[in-house]
């Protein structure tokens, strides 16, 4: 039956706070790293369960940046550890502001 059936997240159903803080920021670096973050929205919940699951993703990724590099950009030019860190730290404090935010002062665009 339906009652086991939950509704999925996409990006289109985070507030416009998470969508810059995260998408928005990983495409203006590349869209390799974009499609990560747009993935996992699918296994998220709400805004909030979703702000938790990127900063674990990015502290997962940050415990073997060369390997992390070498997944996310097989097929672009890759970014240095350093250059991959630092844009990480970028998002993590962008996650950080929004997390502070009451959900429902956050703009819902759906």
């Amino acid at each position: 039956g339906y009652k086991n059936y939950q509704l999925k997240m996409d990006t289109d159903d985070l507030s416009e706070e998470t969508y810059n803080a995260i998408i928005a920021a990983s495409e203006k670096y590349n869209h390799n790293l974009t499609l990560q973050f747009g993935l996992l929205s699918y296994e998220c919940t709400n805004d909030d369960n979703y702000l938790v699951k990127a900063n674990e993703l990015i502290n997962a990724w940050k415990e073997d940046l060369e390997y992390s590099i070498a997944e996310i950009f097989f097929d672009v030019e890759r970014p240095s550890t350093m250059e991959f860190k630092n844009i990480l730290v970028s998002i993590q404090n962008q996650i950080d502001k929004v997390i502070k935010i009451p959900i429902g002062k956050r703009k819902f665009v759906f």
